[in-house]
């Protein structure tokens, strides 16, 4: 039996982290990865490749260049799914091998192979290429597992021209027609990027608007922004069945219409990656979607035993994946180094165009009670913006009225990602919107419509509104 401070299982973007940061203060780890490639569903099948591809849609549909100097978008008529992954291929395989240099720099031993928990201190590891079993003794383990795709009880699987958020990646050929169910984030995003190729897609979603978590305001112009690329959205309505014949893939939908398409895109969820770790022997329960609880130290029922990342379910994103794990690895080896993750956190949706946000809503504050105003700058009275072509886009600022505190941003539009950092810094430090108002951005930048958002907002405040 070998003997370590630390065992974690799955090297995705809480298990690389969790790891490192217990190495990094001179403990003895071992990372089990149960698939030859590391980096998880992150690097792998979601996060980066997901919005590689979106780069590469908008290259080859030249939607950045529409407007600009009188270029119209043409797509390339020989686009082959070679074509449209080759970038992607290149950036995971260079983010792979991020992840393996950071796990050798810390001195981490790589174990491939399944695991599972013989007791609540014992992991054994079936190697995946028929070597003997390995038994792994340790004093904390951190399961970061992440998620897998939820199919749906309903939906064909053996189809081929029926794919999910993994198994897109490996299409044969770039369809005609596309029908996505689910309009959440992965059917959004994926939604867009074919939509920017030239492919009728089509999306079908039971709830009646899309990302209900977006400040309403941004959400309708999502939806605009996505029907203005040819989009169809069945929001409010629902797949009553799927018929697959050799000629197309035939949707019945439940109001009463019926779609022809080539491909299918299941975009209905993900479900914790717990099936197989043996958490029930060890008496750590797994809910319906297979996520396992934790408290506020990521600490499951048995506390040595912690979990990181999309296995415990919301928000299930990298950058706070990351950060959950750093903090579980302080607490279990009482590094007092980092002790909590931030309360507020920002989300980014890499649709086309990108949308972002943190923090309150107007919807929130409303339910909340919170007097507040909000300050808008419009992409199209930016100087960057009209530079780089950009004229719908908006940044929105959600503010306190009592004491113009900084409560939440939204931007909708190019580098919106990025954007939202900067009010998400003062949002950190619980500052008004005067750092604006005193500040010099440079000029011309996107950033400079802070600035302007918050002279709306002083202007909404000096009316009473």
């Amino acid at each position: 039996m070998e003997r370590y401070d630390l065992v974690v299982i799955g090297s995705g973007p809480a298990g690389e982290k969790g790891a490192a940061q217990a190495a990094y203060f001179g403990k003895r780890v071992a990372l089990v990865e149960g698939v030859p490639a590391l980096g998880g569903a992150g690097i792998n099948t979601g996060t980066i490749p997901s919005k590689t591809l979106r780069e590469t849609a908008l290259f080859f549909s030249g939607l950045r260049q529409r407007g600009l100097y009188g270029v119209d978008p043409v797509i390339k008529p020989d686009l082959t799914v070679g074509d449209f992954l080759h970038r992607e291929q290149d950036v995971v395989r260079s983010l792979q091998e991020v992840v393996a240099e950071n796990i050798a720099r810390h001195r981490i031993e790589l174990v491939h192979g399944q695991a599972t928990f013989e007791d609540t201190h014992i992991v054994d590891v079936t190697p995946s290429d028929g070597s003997a079993p390995r038994r792994l003794a340790a004093d904390v383990v951190l399961v970061a597992t992440g998620s897998v795709p939820n199919r749906g009880r309903d939906l064909p699987t053996d189809d081929p021209r029926v794919y999910d958020s993994d198994s897109i990646l490996r299409m044969a050929r770039l369809p005609r027609r596309l029908g996505v169910v689910g309009a959440g984030v992965i059917g959004c995003e994926y939604a867009c990027m074919f939509a920017a190729l030239g492919i009728e897609v089509l999306v079908v979603d039971g709830r009646g608007r899309l990302l209900s978590f977006l400040d309403g305001e941004l959400s309708d112009r999502l939806r605009l922004a996505m029907e203005r690329l040819g989009i169809r959205l069945a929001l409010g309505d629902g797949v009553a069945g799927v018929q697959c014949r050799p000629e197309a893939i035939r949707l019945p939908l439940r109001s009463g219409a019926i779609v022809d398409v080539d491909a299918l895109l299941v975009a209905t969820g993900r479900l914790g990656a717990t099936q197989g770790l043996g958490l029930d022997r060890i008496g750590i329960p797994v809910g319906d979607r297979g996520h396992v609880d934790v408290n506020e130290h990521f600490q499951t029922v048995v506390p040595h035993v912690y979990a990181a990342g999309d296995v415990i379910g919301f928000p299930s994103l990298a950058a706070t994946s990351m950060e959950q794990a750093r903090v579980a690895m302080c607490h279990a080896f009482d590094l007092r180094y980092k002790t909590r993750v931030a309360p507020i956190f920002p989300m980014a949706v890499y649709t086309i165009p990108e949308v972002a946000g943190v923090g309150e809503t107007e919807e929130s504050c409303g339910g909340k009670g919170i007097d507040h105003v909000v300050g808008r700058a419009l992409y199209r009275d930016n100087a960057r913006a009209q530079i780089i072509g950009d004229l719908s886009g908006l940044l929105k600022l959600v503010v306190r009225a009592e004491d113009r505190r900084l409560l939440g941003i939204h931007a909708i539009g190019e580098q919106a990602a990025e954007l939202i950092h900067v009010g998400l810094m003062v949002m950190q430090l619980g500052g008004a919107i005067d750092v604006f108002i005193d500040a010099v951005f440079n000029y011309p930048t996107l950033s400079d419509a802070y600035k302007y958002a918050a002279y709306d907002a002083l202007g909404a405040l000096a009316r009473g509104r």
